[in-house]
């Protein structure tokens, strides 16, 4: 599952994350709300560990967290928690990571020697050179959702997706589609040899008490 932060305002309603997260960022808020967002992320692995010890958990983190004692606190909740750290999977853009390529390395590096699994996100979007991607401690790339989209009418975006799950698969990291909405999509990832996908096909954002149906309905279906 991916962890994905809604704000319930009292007047405007539940807000995406694309209207408020950039004012979190311009203010410093975004800290805060990242760790809040980890420390739920992880109390709710927690609270299904009995009945599902295998599910794992993704966090987007921004430019700004990797500016905190990032690692610190990350494995001090995993603890507190009691859950194993590969079971967390923290995303970042490419384009958090060339703001400070050098601390974000760093940091990145200490958790996935510590287990934590690290996923670069939004991949496309970004200015990460392929001479700098092998040296990135990642074991998932996500391909921006703008490629996904614009696959179904323009061969060069389908040719982008199918050269990036390539280069993934020739570093040794998974590869995952994001916004996937239609069947035709799915069935040409698929072809591709794409590993995971996720988007509106499958589910909307829905809350924790809901997720698990999700499970138990691929099962059913199987």
């Amino acid at each position: 599952f991916e962890a994905l932060v809604r704000w319930n305002h009292p007047v405007r309603g539940l807000m995406p994350p694309g209207d408020f997260i950039p004012i979190a960022e311009s203010t410093g808020l975004i800290g805060p709300l990242t760790q809040w967002v980890v420390d739920a992320a992880l109390g709710q692995l927690a609270d299904w560990s009995d009945s599902r010890p295998e599910l794992s958990m993704a966090v987007n983190i921004s430019a700004r967290n990797l500016r905190d004692d990032l690692p610190d606190f990350i494995l001090s909740r995993l603890a507190a928690h009691h859950i194993n750290s590969s079971r967390l999977v923290l995303e970042i853009t490419e384009t958090s990571i060339a703001a400070d390529p050098i601390r974000a390395t760093v940091l990145l590096e200490e958790l996935s020697a510590a287990g934590v699994k690290v996923s670069l996100d939004d991949f496309g979007q970004g200015y990460t050179s392929l001479g700098s991607l092998g040296h990135l401690p990642v074991s998932e790339l996500k391909i921006d959702r703008g490629f996904v989209f614009a696959m179904q009418a323009s061969h060069e975006a389908r040719a982008i997706v199918a050269s990036v799950i390539e280069l993934g698969h020739q570093l040794g990291l998974t590869v995952v589609a994001e916004g996937v909405e239609t069947e035709e999509v799915s069935a040409v990832l698929r072809a591709m040899g794409c590993d995971t996908m996720q988007g509106y096909l499958f589910s909307p954002a829905v809350p924790a008490s809901e997720a698990l149906a999700l499970i138990e309905g691929v099962h059913s279906n199987m």
